[in-house]
């Protein structure tokens, strides 16, 4: 990534240096349409439309200054007579402004802040290298020589690394997927993250008033959610949610639900812990479609510890600002885009369809057609009605103006579902490659995690040191059903990698370099 870095920083000096005016002996004007960079013509509208009103309330106030100036002792004077004649008036409107004061604060969406969370971590022993990965297919006899070239050639693509992540029972020979094994990746993944967790929020268990654990393969009853009150040992009157099925989108689905209940309990904290878990989930067929997700997913999980308490906003990393839910669900094509299933033999796997790329295009515009307005300067919203009205009255195929997400947003979390994903949206969302740098290097280091992909990309971007007071960020994910849904935080300090993140022995290697 590091030629990456480079490109994108010889493009912004391009951008400037690489048009400049040309200088020429005749005596004549230079071209404007080639000297002049339209990017800063954008960007100095951007300006003047986001500070409109602010540059139309300058002359109010010097008008309102300049009155105020040539008041004199006798006009104040008056005025306080004419209020003492009207007092009833006075009394009134103050009983209204109290009042209309009270309800405001009484009634407005309370504060969701996002004190800490962490990444699980599995230990070096479960390392998955692609030779040992393969020799392992090879060995367990359930995967012919087309599924193993197969297979072989979609790691090589696959933007993954050498250091992911496969659980216990797949290191075996044969594998022994049982649901005991299952149930101890799932305790081990949630609450190595829970543990780290509680260690740097000094947050004790009794004081979780939410629960919310998504999982979207493995059900087991006891439910995840209760595993963890065992184990822990919550209080009785703790509100636990357990979401299964919903892929992995559904880490986003589980804060905005957490999010809704703290708008309603007071005083209160909540956990979201997500996860997927993969050894009763691994397939051992040779329908291709279904191969793809054994090449691609991964062990992971995170804990996140939200809060509505005010006094928390203080050591808070990041408050949420919006939640922005889309379902292509009542579309049959989009529904059975990623549909676990059995194949001709009777094998159970996840397959994924050819329209999924498509399907995930639709969702998202969807998405941020509805994300738009709530994020996006109003210069930006204007361009894009007009060039919409051009299209719709004037000329049909006039080009679509893609709004520019990055004056919203300096971050992004794209999820790591594979490398085709992050490039489309880095394409189709006009992205630098910084931009996209944290979801590449978690899918290479980590593999997709499935729903907890975008905190390990929040991590390695805290781990940078790149997120300031004031910075927004954008976590977006894909999901089974088919669903698209984004997640927006706005940073309430200077952000510092917490205690026993997932980068911190391996960030100073990072970047890396990826062949295409």
């Amino acid at each position: 990534m590091d030629g990456s870095r480079d490109s994108q920083v010889n493009a912004g000096r391009g951008g400037g240096a690489s048009v400049g005016v040309p200088i020429h002996h005749a005596r004549r004007l230079p071209d404007f349409l080639q000297s002049v960079n339209l990017k800063y013509v954008k960007l100095g509208y951007h300006y003047l439309i986001s500070n409109l009103f602010t540059l139309c309330l300058i002359p109010v106030m010097a008008v309102i200054l300049v009155e105020a100036s040539q008041t004199n002792p006798e006009d104040i004077r008056q005025l306080w007579l004419h209020l003492q004649y009207n007092l009833v008036s006075v009394i009134i409107c103050s009983t209204f402004l109290v009042f209309g004061s009270t309800v405001y604060i009484m009634t407005r969406p309370r504060s969701v802040y996002l004190v800490d969370y962490s990444c699980y971590r599995a230990p070096d022993h479960l390392k998955a290298p692609f030779h040992q990965f393969m020799e392992h297919s090879r060995l367990t006899g359930d995967f012919d020589e087309t599924s193993l070239e197969f297979q072989r050639k979609i790691l090589e693509r696959s933007g993954l690394g050498e250091e992911t992540y496969v659980p216990e029972a797949m290191h075996y020979i044969p594998p022994q997927p049982s649901m005991a094994a299952a149930r101890d990746e799932a305790e081990q993944v949630m609450f190595g993250a829970l543990d780290t967790l509680f260690a740097n929020t000094s947050v004790k268990p009794k004081d979780i008033g939410i629960l919310v654990v998504n999982c979207s393969l493995f059900n087991p009853t006891p439910s995840l959610s209760a595993m963890i009150v065992n184990k822990y040992k919550l209080r009785g009157n703790v509100r636990s949610f357990n979401l299964g099925g919903m892929g992995c989108s559904a880490g986003v689905i589980a804060v905005d639900l957490a999010k809704d209940l703290l708008r309603i309990h007071w005083n209160t904290y909540a956990i979201v812990v997500s996860t997927e878990n993969i050894t009763q989930n691994w397939y051992f067929g040779n329908k291709k479609s279904m191969l793809i997700p054994n090449c691609l997913f991964r062990v992971g999980g995170a804990a996140v510890l939200l809060s509505n308490k005010p006094a928390d906003r203080r050591r808070a990393k990041y408050k949420l600002v919006h939640v922005v839910r889309t379902h292509k669900g009542a579309d049959d094509k989009a529904f059975r885009c990623v549909y676990q299933e059995q194949d001709d033999t009777g094998k159970t796997g996840v397959s994924l369809s050819k329209d999924l790329m498509a399907i995930a295009g639709g969702a998202l515009k969807t998405n941020i057609t509805t994300l738009g307005p709530l994020v996006l300067p109003i210069s930006e919203q204007l361009l894009f009605f007009g060039i919409l009205v051009v299209k719709k009255l004037i000329n049909k195929n006039a080009k679509p103006y893609i709004p520019d997400f990055k004056l919203a947003f300096d971050h992004f979390c794209i999820h790591a579902g594979g490398r085709a994903v992050i490039d489309e949206l880095e394409k189709n969302l006009q992205l630098l490659p910084i931009h996209v740098e944290a979801s590449r290097m978690t899918l290479h280091r980590f593999g997709n995690t499935s729903s907890s992909s975008i905190w390990y990309e929040l991590a390695y971007t805290e781990a940078k040191g790149r997120i300031s007071k004031g910075h927004r960020v954008w976590q977006i994910a894909f999901g089974s059903g088919f669903k698209c849904n984004s997640a927006v935080w706005q940073a309430l300090q200077n952000v510092k990698p917490s205690r026993s993140g997932p980068w911190e022995d391996c960030i100073d290697m990072y970047p890396v370099n990826l062949v295409s």
